[in-house]
């Protein structure tokens, strides 16, 4: 990259535009191509999730929760999790869209900064909206889970309700602090690699305006 930008300034005066259009397109191109599967990827694991989830629909502990009655918590968090998604969805798409008709190095720039941003927002959106989620189910199985009560009120008869609800809390820590660590080493392996190389190309173009 550097070899082509040296070349183009050599030859300025006989050559101004094609050396530095070639670089542009080329950087265009792999940026392109970049935001594009993030968006593919992202539909991938959308649709991972959601067989996950369908394959699950019929376990005991599911349909355990379901019968506590609380469905419509359940719909809520539900639709505001596929609203929050599908608006993400439409940001990658957008971006894409964006960046494959730029014809701006400047505003090229500024739409891998965005592109950025959003997966940072994305990533995030996803662990926050886990521990949440985790965070209200385990407290509506307090409320209305009889097995739980009851084995809440054994351990109060026994006088370790602290020592039962420090262990359920650490264990409970411990089960979330595993899963996010896989989530976000998968991020960083998917989506960290492509961000690093969408990085490059910002580099690049910042090297290509000097």
């Amino acid at each position: 990259m550097e070899l082509l930008k040296k070349d183009w300034k050599t030859r300025e005066t006989k050559y101004p535009k094609v050396s530095y259009d070639d670089i542009y397109k080329m950087i265009l191109k792999k940026s392109s191509s970049i935001v594009k599967w993030i968006f593919i990827i992202s539909l991938l694991e959308f649709v991972f999730w959601a067989l996950i989830s369908f394959a699950f629909k019929d376990s005991e502990s599911v349909k355990r929760f379901e019968s506590l009655g609380v469905d419509n918590i359940i719909l809520v968090l539900s639709v505001m999790g596929y609203l929050v998604l599908g608006y993400f969805f439409y940001l990658f798409y957008r971006n894409y869209k964006r960046i494959s008709v730029t014809d701006n190095a400047k505003i090229l720039m500024e739409n891998i900064l965005k592109t950025r941003r959003t997966v940072k927002q994305y990533v995030g959106f996803n662990l926050g909206y886990l521990v949440l989620t985790s965070v209200i189910f385990i407290f509506i199985e307090f409320k209305k889970d009889p097995l739980l009560i009851n084995q809440v009120n054994s351990a109060a008869a026994d006088g370790e309700t602290f020592k039962f609800y420090a262990s359920f809390i650490i264990i409970t820590i411990l089960m979330l602090a595993i899963v996010v660590g896989l989530l976000l080493g998968f991020y960083w392996l998917i989506y960290g690699v492509l961000l690093k190389r969408l990085n490059v190309n910002y580099k690049e173009l910042k090297k290509l305006e000097v």
